[in-house]
């Protein structure tokens, strides 16, 4: 079960659980970002830690907003050119932050001309966040297997 991992925070330790949903918040948090970019930041950096429940929960998060099945589909199968530049750009800008391969320098100046410094602090909070529900999960034993992402359109 996709939650199951949550239920066993709340048995153990309500207080450390409560400390833990304190980042939906934040990983929910955009105010200046458009949303595809924001999705597309999240689907990428998620990806990176989960073949599964958590990338199906952002994907499910990111139709709920409104973005195309098909953009979806094109960052879960790693077609960046089928993608507008605008958010390869992103994609791209993640994949460096999430890889840590310090070539991102380039892509940061362009997104911050592009949507603003609040933007990209969204962004970064986007692609931080990503990291924490997938972490949690796997360091607590509930991350064993992959499943199948839908993308229901």
């Amino acid at each position: 079960m996709p939650l199951e991992y949550v239920r066993h925070m709340v048995r153990v330790s309500l207080p450390a659980f409560m400390r833990y949903a304190a980042f939906i918040p934040m990983s929910r948090y955009r105010k200046r970002l458009p949303a595809d970019a924001f999705h597309v930041a999240r689907l990428v950096a998620t990806r990176r830690q989960d073949c599964g429940t958590c990338v199906q929960i952002v994907v499910n998060l990111a139709r709920q907003d409104g973005i195309a099945a098909s953009a979806i589909a094109d960052v879960l199968a790693d077609r960046v050119d089928a993608l507008p530049s605008e958010l390869q750009d992103v994609y791209r800008f993640t994949e460096a932050v999430v890889d840590a391969t310090y070539d991102e320098g380039t892509l940061r100046e362009r997104l911050r001309s592009r949507y603003g410094e609040e933007a990209l602090v969204e962004l970064a909070l986007a692609i931080a966040s990503a990291h924490v529900f997938p972490v949690a999960k796997r360091a607590l034993g509930y991350a064993l297997s992959c499943s199948r992402v839908e993308i229901r359109i």
